[in-house]
């Protein structure tokens, strides 16, 4: 993944509570659209589902990537 689009990923980590499964969380994982998908129909991603769209909690997101310290409140 690009650096600016890593910025602009890690700026929606800090802002929102939950970010689109594709392609925000996807791209953020490394992932293509459909291992994406795929991930997250398996349970390796939790989502949360609203309405018809998918969303990822940042809090998970940002403990995946490693973005968070222990003992931190972001």
């Amino acid at each position: 993944m690009k650096q600016s689009g890593m910025k602009e990923i890690k700026r929606e980590l800090r802002e929102k509570l939950a970010v689109p499964l594709w392609p925000t969380a996807g791209q953020a994982l490394d992932l293509r659209r459909g291992a994406t998908y795929r991930a997250a129909a398996e349970g390796s991603i939790p989502t949360l589902d609203v309405g018809r769209l998918k969303r990822v909690s940042t809090s998970w997101l940002r403990q995946k990537l490693g973005l968070d310290e222990p003992g931190t409140v972001a």
